[in-house]
């Protein structure tokens, strides 16, 4: 059998599932950590950048950083706090959601900041304070934007927890580390398409959350737009 076929062997394995370090067991793990990690993520990245969009201050500040924070190598950067801070979750985590945060808070201003002004003044011209603005007008429409910068992150943490297995952590990572100690092919090429899977079925479920709290309208201008582009002009 080629690795391929190997792999799928490995994957329809019962015991491969039902032990205590199987794949169901795994992939709660890297879900677990996923989650908690954007969490997080999101919890720091959202005020700062809604605070941006809104009042236009710090972007020049803000912006320059993030695009730091992207530049940075991941694992080097987990390998560092590692040593710095011990093994176990934290030293990762810090580091997923340093990689996590630029996305989200770019999804976050850029939607407010992509707002036509005349709606939010609108909006202050028939008495609504800052934070109707903001909670009632701002946030709704610019939802969109924000829930595409957490699918970007969500996607990357996805897949970047799974070098951190060469910590003492759980998660799909391990069928990559373990099975490389044993040169166990099938089982390293099996749990890269576990988190290959995961990856999907999270980008599946965000780009039908996006699809749906995107406005109706919308939605209609932007498909009239793409049947535009793609209308022949007549010679």
């Amino acid at each position: 059998m080629n690795p391929l076929e190997e792999a799928f062997v490995w994957l329809a394995t019962p015991g491969n599932w039902e032990s205590p370090t199987g794949i169901w067991q795994r992939l709660i793990e890297h879900a677990g950590y996923s989650g908690l990690t954007i969490v997080i993520a999101a919890l720091i990245a959202l005020p700062v950048g809604v605070a941006i969009g809104h009042t236009g201050r710090g972007r020049e500040i803000v912006v320059p950083f993030t695009g730091a924070l992207r530049a940075l190598p991941t694992l080097g950067l987990v390998t560092l706090l590692a040593l710095l801070l011990g093994t176990g979750l934290v030293p990762p985590l810090i580091a997923l959601v340093i990689l996590a945060v630029p996305p989200i808070l770019a999804g976050a201003y850029s939607g407010l900041d992509a707002i036509d002004p005349a709606t939010t003044d609108a909006a202050r011209a028939i008495g609504f304070t800052r934070w109707q603005v903001i909670f009632q007008v701002e946030l709704p429409l610019a939802l969109p934007l924000i829930v595409g910068g957490i699918r970007a992150a969500a996607l990357q943490v996805i897949a970047t927890w799974t070098v951190a297995a060469f910590l003492p952590l759980g998660g799909l990572g391990r069928f990559l580390i373990d099975g490389l100690a044993v040169r166990d092919y099938a089982q390293m090429l099996g749990g890269s398409l576990l988190v290959i899977a995961l990856a999907l079925v999270v980008d599946v479920l965000f780009a039908a959350i996006e699809r749906w709290i995107t406005p109706r309208g919308v939605r209609a201008r932007a498909s009239d737009r793409g049947t535009s582009v793609r209308t022949p002009v007549p010679s």
